[in-house]
């Protein structure tokens, strides 16, 4: 099966290949995400997997031919750096996507594709003591539920909505088990017929679970589980049904050592995978896709990218490497590829 690959990068936009990384492509010179430009957050349409959505320091940007041209339709986005996009899984058409630095750290929400958007509640503040400005690294939407949508923020804690997005209630702080603001990653996992709905919370030091939809939350600290290393970075659920879970943690940002562990019960246990090489700084994001859920790629922030094919149990290293690694994706759709003058390959 064909695979198009696609790394985001801080300083090289996006790159992309469909032979397996053998080669790899630069995007054109007449694309609203420049060759040279930031991209944080990608994200594929689970309906058409051809669309594929980019958060850029140019705002939110829409490609219908699997990332070869984009466009970027005027809205309230352009010129805003965005950090973090989530689908609807229940209706493609319906996106939340995340602001922040250097832009205001906000969440909107579009309802036609990405065409126009509006901002949500809350208000969040324009500086935070962590990281100066705060962005939004978090979004998930409950696979089962489309009102039940969640947000995290580095340095701005953990938000929920029950009513997709009209309205917002804090989760952390005072009275929660949930005592660090600087989240980084929050995943609901469905419920199944043995098994209740499960939410993780990932804040920067420590790993949350609830499994009575967010009412108590048993948090455990990361330095003292996963061998010393703490800084808890992103977690994934293989997209397939009862599918285990991925986390990638270091010793920091950008970090020296880090490790990606798997999860075969939801969250509570974790047991470390084999890497067939060192990465050279913490992993900082994962791709994965429904149309094959043993194949996972996952970036590190020093721009190592590793391949898994056997669902995150054993990763090696791909020969290419890239500037900061921001976001990962994969999609089945064979994206059409030229050599550009400025192409890497």
């Amino acid at each position: 099966m064909t695979a198009t690959v696609l790394v985001a990068t801080a300083g090289q936009g996006i790159l992309r290949s469909n032979d397996d990384g053998k080669t790899w492509h630069r995007l054109g010179l007449d694309e609203p995400i420049e060759f040279d430009g930031i991209v944080r957050a990608l994200a594929v349409d689970p309906v058409t997997p051809s669309r594929i959505y980019a958060g850029a320091d140019s705002g939110l940007c829409i490609s219908d031919d699997g990332g070869a041209h984009w466009h970027r339709p005027a809205n309230v986005l352009n010129d805003q750096t965005v950090w973090s996009i989530a689908i609807d899984p229940k209706n493609s058409a319906v996106l939340y996507a995340g602001t922040g630095a250097p832009s205001r750290a906000a969440i909107f929400k579009s309802i036609d594709a990405g065409q126009t958007w509006q901002r949500t509640a809350p208000e969040l503040p324009e500086f935070c003591s962590g990281v100066h400005r705060p962005r939004l690294l978090t979004i998930c939407i409950d696979p089962q539920d489309s009102n039940d949508v969640w947000y995290g923020v580095e340095e701005g804690g953990v938000w929920r909505s029950r009513d997709a997005g009209a309205s917002w209630v804090r989760v952390d702080g005072p009275g929660s088990a949930i005592r660090n603001s600087d989240i980084h990653a929050i995943l609901v996992q469905p419920q199944t017929h043995d098994k209740p709905k499960t939410t993780l919370v990932l804040s920067v030091n420590a790993v949350y679970v609830s499994e009575d939809d967010g009412q108590t939350w048993n948090g455990k600290l990361s330095r003292d589980r996963f061998d010393g290393l703490y800084y808890t970075r992103t977690v994934a659920q293989l997209p397939k049904p009862g599918g285990d879970l991925l986390m990638a943690i270091g010793d920091g940002t950008p970090g020296s050592r880090t490790r990606i562990y798997r999860s075969e019960d939801r969250g509570w246990e974790w047991g470390a995978t084999e890497l067939a090489s060192e990465p050279n700084s913490t992993f900082w994001a994962f791709g994965l896709h429904a149309a094959k859920p043993d194949l996972i790629y996952a970036g590190t922030k020093y721009g190592h990218l590793f391949c898994s094919r056997d669902g995150g149990r054993h990763w090696h290293k791909e020969w290419r490497d890239f500037s900061e690694i921001t976001a990962v994706a994969w999609t089945p759709f064979e994206a059409p590829l030229v050599a550009h003058a400025q192409s890497t390959h």
